[in-house]
């Protein structure tokens, strides 16, 4: 399994008026982080796009743990899931550096697009394969 993470100061747009994260922006947050792992490991969006596809999200899950309020650090760990078929699965953990305590977990669902057609790859695009063999996680 491989895993990316980032470091993030919470900022006074992401709160609510009570000054807590608002809920939503935790799937900003897992953007961030998978931005990152992309970064890390040569799976960015446009590398995606520049092979011709697009990664569009059709399932997302959040739990949330313990709050996090303006002015705290968290830190975003982004975890890959080796999967069989054409889809990205991604594993994550929010983390308050402030308090110690876990923020938030969740998980995200990406399939393949064909950026020409719109529609749904349903074999592993070569690039994608290539990649999970080079960072040796699958076939």
């Amino acid at each position: 399994m491989i895993t990316s993470e980032i470091r993030i100061d919470v900022r006074f747009s992401e709160t609510d008026a009570m000054g807590v994260v608002w809920h939503g922006n935790y799937l900003k947050f897992f953007e961030d982080g998978r931005e990152a792992f992309g970064k890390e490991y040569g799976l960015e969006y446009l590398t995606i796009f520049d092979n011709g596809y697009f990664t569009p999200i059709v399932k997302s899950e959040i739990e949330h743990k313990s709050p996090v309020y303006y002015g705290q650090v968290i830190q975003v760990v982004t975890r890959y899931i080796p999967a069989k078929s054409a889809k990205l699965l991604f594993e994550y953990e929010v983390i308050n550096l402030t308090t110690g305590e876990i923020s938030a977990i969740g998980k995200t669902m990406q399939v393949f697009l064909n950026k020409e057609t719109r529609t749904l790859e349903l074999v592993t695009p070569d690039f994608y394969r290539n990649w999970k063999e080079k960072n040796g996680v699958g076939k």
